[in-house]
């Protein structure tokens, strides 16, 4: 029996629907939502399944996922907080191109005076992890984050290379924004990009939202076959099993992995890992960065230019793979396929993807309870991602 999808799309794009379902039917999906806007309108809402990970859809009782049911995004938080320091920039508070400890002057410790703004954003600034990871009760605290980071010595001359900054982006980030505005990035979204825009979408989860959210979890789903294969070279494999390696080190800047079931985790800011929104949340905010959403409007299309400029491609020292980044962004290429060259956007481990391609005018969220183990490139997002390609082609 095929799960009960709910929600509605636009005619033109029922090949979300269908690809949406299948996604519970063959690739393990148990809960998740995908809205799709074009042009600022909502062209697709759609959820299905269970809210928790650990109820089945068999269940007596078990709690069905609603539309304003939320989840933790993981690094889907990243494309969201670089819109602070982007908008600091347009509003002509920040100067992308200033060193970071020109705001934050303990940042310049260990020869870090030449890491410039930008560089936090394009991941060259050569901090991916830390000597010392912190604890997850010590990362519950972000000022200790951000001491960590202003006394860790650079892994590579900054500016000269780039590697994905899996965790110690959002401590970097969070107190740049803290240093220029006198608030951390998760109450300046609250206050300049949620708010005015109605999204479901917070870094640090407010107690009175908390019902709201999901459990996540694992799950397992088959073998992806032809254009959604993705197997990991031996390199990858072989960094990530490297207790050693730069790789596991940088998802390892917070050990043992903080609980994303824990409410203290979820109710505070880590602007690289714990945003938690709906699926409309997420796409609602990608098409503010693109057009006009209900009157409102984020970025000035000089923003969107810049955000999408590539400034880093080519082998990363963290994912092994070749990645390219913009300021903050993931930009469409092989390790994270969007939906056009021109889009720009954030997947999260595990499968929750945000993106805008401003040439067609979509702007893409997904989010699941069921975590697998990809890093950039899920296979049922992917399989969404493609829906819409179909739906646009007509």
């Amino acid at each position: 029996m095929g799960v009960d999808v709910h929600g509605t799309v636009t005619e033109g794009f029922e090949p979300v629907r269908e690809a949406f379902a299948r996604n519970f039917e063959t690739l393990g999906d148990r809960g998740a939502a995908v809205a799709v806007y074009r042009d600022g309108r909502r062209v697709v809402d759609l959820w299905a399944g269970v809210k928790n990970i650990d109820d089945t859809d068999d269940t007596d009782g078990a709690e069905p996922w609603q539309r304003g049911t939320a989840q933790i995004v993981r690094s889907a938080t990243k494309g969201v907080a670089a819109a602070v320091p982007l908008l600091l920039h347009q509003y002509g508070e920040l100067d992308l191109d200033a060193p970071v400890g020109h705001h934050w002057p303990e940042f310049k410790a260990h020869g870090k005076e030449r890491v410039l703004v930008r560089h936090l954003l394009n991941h060259r600034a050569g901090l991916p992890f830390l000597d010392r990871p912190l604890t997850p009760a010590e990362a519950l605290d972000p000022l200790r984050g951000a001491e960590a980071v202003a006394a860790q010595a650079p892994a590579w001359e900054p500016g000269t290379d780039h590697g994905y900054h899996a965790l110690t982006y959002g401590w970097l980030l969070d107190e740049l924004v803290r240093r220029v505005t006198g608030r951390g990035a998760g109450q300046w979204i609250a206050e300049r990009i949620a708010a005015p825009l109605g999204l479901d979408l917070w870094l640090g989860l407010p107690e009175a939202e908390a019902g709201r959210v999901g459990r996540v979890g694992p799950v397992e789903g088959p073998e992806p076959s032809g254009a959604l294969r993705a197997r990991p070279k031996r390199s990858v494999t072989a960094a990530y099993a490297d207790p050693a390696s730069v790789t596991r080190r940088a998802f390892a800047a917070i050990s043992p992995s903080p609980d994303p079931n824990d409410p203290a985790f979820r109710a505070v800011a880590q602007p690289a890992a714990n945003g938690i929104a709906t699926a409309d949340g997420l796409a609602r905010f990608y098409a503010s960065l693109i057009g006009r959403v209900d009157g409102v409007r984020l970025f000035e299309p000089a923003t969107v230019e810049r955000a999408r400029a590539e400034e880093s491609a080519g082998p990363d020292r963290v994912l092994i793979v070749g990645t390219r980044f913009g300021l903050g962004y993931m930009l469409h290429g092989s390790a994270s396929p969007f939906l056009a060259p021109g889009s720009f956007g954030h997947p999260g481990r595990g499968g929750s993807l945000g993106f805008a391609d401003p040439e067609s005018g979509i702007a893409f969220g997904y989010v699941t309870n069921g975590f697998r183990t990809t890093v950039t490139s899920d296979p049922r997002a992917q399989a969404l991602v493609r829906a819409v390609r179909s739906a646009l082609a007509g």
